[in-house]
């Protein structure tokens, strides 16, 4: 009897990718370059992933500027001091805020599947970020002219083409990227901003068949950066039941992390 595995999404970049980005943020990298830079570390990852014989494999979003932000990319209509998510060992991430609509996708994840595939036979998962995440580009003082509700119904629109682009591009599994769940509760004890993002994210999956959401799947975890987390105090028991109130057809729950990652590697 087998133990059906599947590698999450998000795996080092290589020493090339890494100068590339650096001298491309530097303006000594052309975009060209780049491009080329990325779509060799994607080859080399699905390679890698297959020689360890991973039946699904990922690209390990080695192309996306982020796992969060990738749709957003680009955009003009959006300004750098939005929602700030504060991890355990002190260090912040700031998202961006939006500042006026109609809201759209600059980049949809169905392209970086198709670079994929380009690269392997094999079975490709394809991580895409829930809308959940991104209504938090939505300042709380609202934007004049668009008011939330537009925002929302735009969001659920770009997010059902974004999970759909992948499945009709051949995903083997969409995986919805879920980590802001154990984190709202850090925000709010209190679960009202997980049901909220809870239903939010099934006005998108409801919009699926049966047979459709047998393919999307959800992730949750601790949020990891820079070797910290913004929740793994947050004890799952919290989380769990309202997790499953999502009606996807697969659950990838993180449940173990390196406590001391110098002491796991001594």
């Amino acid at each position: 009897m087998s133990i059906p595995t599947e590698p999450i999404g998000s795996l080092p970049r290589p020493a090339t990718l890494l100068t590339a980005l650096t001298g491309h943020a530097a303006g000594r990298v052309e975009d060209d370059e780049l491009a080329m830079r990325q779509e060799e570390a994607v080859a080399d990852t699905l390679d890698r992933l297959e020689r360890l014989g991973c039946p699904v494999v990922v690209d390990g979003e080695q192309a996306k500027p982020s796992f969060a932000t990738y749709p957003v990319a680009g955009l003009g209509s959006l300004a750098p001091d939005g929602a700030v998510i504060p991890f355990a060992d002190g260090h912040t991430r700031q998202l961006p805020r939006i500042t006026e609509g109609p809201f759209r996708y600059a980049t949809h994840a169905d392209t970086y599947l198709r670079t994929a595939r380009r690269h392997t036979d094999l079975p490709v998962k394809q991580a895409v970020i829930a809308p959940s995440a991104l209504s938090l580009l939505y300042p709380a003082e609202g934007v004049d002219g668009y008011p939330r509700k537009v925002f929302l119904d735009d969001l659920v629109a770009e997010a059902e083409a974004d999970i759909r682009g992948c499945l009709d591009a051949g995903a083997h599994v969409v995986q919805l990227d879920f980590t802001e769940g154990r984190l709202s509760l850090k925000l709010d004890p209190s679960g009202g901003l997980l049901d909220d993002f809870v239903a939010l994210n099934n006005r998108v999956l409801e919009r699926f068949t049966a047979a459709e959401r047998a393919r999307i799947g959800v992730h949750t975890c601790p949020g990891g950066d820079q070797d910290s987390t913004h929740s793994a105090d947050v004890d799952y028991a919290l989380l769990l039941p309202k997790l499953f109130r999502l009606q996807a057809g697969n659950f990838y729950v993180q449940l173990a992390s390196e406590p001391d990652r110098s002491a796991c590697s001594a």
